[in-house]
């Protein structure tokens, strides 16, 4: 069955036990992101992978989905998304297998790599099969904030699970843990799901796809690397090269006759501004994510698993807020308040945390809870309005556009509030201190035996950082606020029937 026009049929058992399956899939993709860091200390103890070898283990999954994305959502919106997303599934467990099994560094980085393609194969199909699953607005609402909360639960859950596994196996079942749903998803998937893809998509954009990867892989790069790094001219001229191939990409979207990321998606009122705030999200939620996770372990001196499991709390109360979300704006509450509030309950998990001590865990993480809640509220919202108002046969290139976002985002969270809380840490360290402990927390904790009351200081400079990097964050969410209730003022998704784009929002 091909899509090719909106309807409003509701969903019944059938489309939700598909829904069931397809959230087996886009778990474990999202823990995939996070499912290295109990693991790495065992691999490198087997497989002895030099310093930039175990950097690619631990990154090439997450710069191969996010430079491929875009790819695989308009290549699914050509050959079928589930056709694409059962591809990928074979893929991605395959290379799971291969990945457990990995007798050296090359062979574990190589078949990370697939799994990365996998993984950018399932996150935007999951999406559009969804899309088409669910016509009727408040049920795609309802779907779409599972979906949120699945994904976001996800990278919390990773890093747990590899901690568990690695605690009571080896290193390779963080891997094999993903074989079962992939085959789940193999045998049940050409059963339950729909087909759907775009019936006159025209020839593929070939050129566009090395174009992508060259404008998202070296921003991505550059964005991850500063915050350890600091702002090294080699991590500016990544950047610098990613944003030249960027504007190619668009300008090639602009002019040629059949693009991969069609301009006629931002024509409809609501689109353009859902990208922009889907990303600012990501850069708080991910950006918050980079102190919390060291204040756990280095300030309050808690192990990796202890606090990797004390994280999973802010998680909790995450599956009510999108429902909660949708409820309001099916009980006719217009949706750019409800956004709006989501991020200034964000600004206020932000304003929180800018209040922590050195012996604050609980308040750290009810502002975890709160900063996670809002952008839960938010990533639902919006995701939900812009898959509204793209067309059914775009739904995998609107889906992958805004989970490029996502991954821009939250590498742009880390780069800048990284970067803050480190001049700050610098600023407030003493000048007498040793180089390494001006540098970072972690050096500054290594040398602690040798150097009396430094340990001390350093945690109390890296708090102050986490201030300081806490209040720009609550800064910008608040006005991120205030540019969700002018930009999605009266905006509702539309009901798209035409394969050029052209939507129609109501309430506009």
């Amino acid at each position: 069955m091909t899509n090719s026009t909106s309807t409003t049929a509701r969903a019944g058992r059938r489309e939700w036990t598909a829904f069931g399956v397809l959230m087996l899939p886009l778990l474990l993709v999202s823990m995939d992101v996070s499912v290295l860091y109990f693991a790495i200390p065992s691999i490198s103890a087997d497989l002895e992978p030099s310093g930039t070898q175990q950097l690619w283990i631990f990154d090439i999954y997450a710069f191969v989905l996010a430079g491929l994305l875009m790819t695989m959502g308009s290549l699914g919106d050509r050959i079928g998304h589930r056709r694409l997303l059962l591809i990928g599934a074979a893929a991605f467990g395959t290379a799971s297998l291969v990945a457990a099994y990995a007798n050296s560094a090359e062979t574990l980085i190589a078949a990370r790599a697939v799994v990365g393609i996998g993984g950018a194969t399932l996150m935007p199909s999951t999406m559009a099969l969804l899309r088409t699953m669910f016509t009727d607005p408040g049920q795609r609402a309802k779907a779409i904030g599972m979906w949120s909360g699945v994904m976001t639960a996800g990278i919390a859950l990773g890093s747990v699970m590899s901690g568990v596994l690695v605690e009571y196996f080896w290193w390779g079942s963080v891997f094999l843990v993903n074989l079962p749903a992939m085959v789940l998803l193999l045998v049940l998937g050409r059963a339950l799901l729909p087909e759907s893809k775009n019936p006159a998509p025209g020839p593929f954009d070939w050129p566009s796809i090395p174009l992508s990867m060259a404008a998202v892989l070296p921003v991505v790069y550059g964005l991850k690397e500063i915050p350890s790094e600091g702002w090294n001219v080699r991590y500016v001229v990544s950047i610098t090269v990613g944003l030249l191939f960027a504007a190619l990409f668009v300008h090639r979207q602009r002019t040629t006759a059949s693009p991969m990321i069609s301009p006629a998606l931002f024509r409809g009122r609501g689109f353009g501004p859902s990208v922009a705030l889907n990303l600012v999200s990501a850069f708080g939620i991910m950006g918050s994510a980079y102190f919390t996770t060291q204040y756990l372990q280095s300030v309050l001196d808690k192990s990796a698993l202890e606090a990797a499991l004390w994280a999973l709390l802010p998680s909790v109360p995450i599956g009510a807020a999108a429902p909660a979300a949708t409820a309001l704006v099916q009980k006719g509450v217009d949706r750019a308040h409800v956004v709006t509030a989501g991020f200034a309950i964000a600004a206020g998990g932000f304003a929180l945390l800018s209040l922590a001590g050195t012996d604050s865990m609980w308040l750290v993480l009810v502002a975890c809870a709160v900063l996670a809640v809002g952008g839960v509220i938010v990533m639902s919202q919006i995701m939900d309005l812009a898959m509204g108002t793209a067309p059914v046969e775009r739904a995998g290139t609107a889906s992958s556009l805004m989970e490029t976002g996502t991954e821009f985002g939250g590498a742009l969270g880390m780069a800048v509030l990284g970067s803050i809380g480190t001049a700050v840490y610098r600023h407030e360290m003493p000048a007498s201190a040793p180089a390494e402990a001006r540098e970072t927390l972690g050096g500054a904790l290594a040398l602690a035996d040798e150097v009396p009351g430094l340990a001390t200081v350093a945690r109390e400079a890296f708090t102050s950082g986490m201030t300081g990097a806490a209040i720009a964050g609550a800064v910008l969410l608040a006005g991120a606020a205030v540019l969700a209730a002018v930009t999605l003022r009266g905006v509702r998704a539309a009901q798209c029937k035409t394969p050029d784009g052209q939507c129609s929002p109501s309430g506009v």
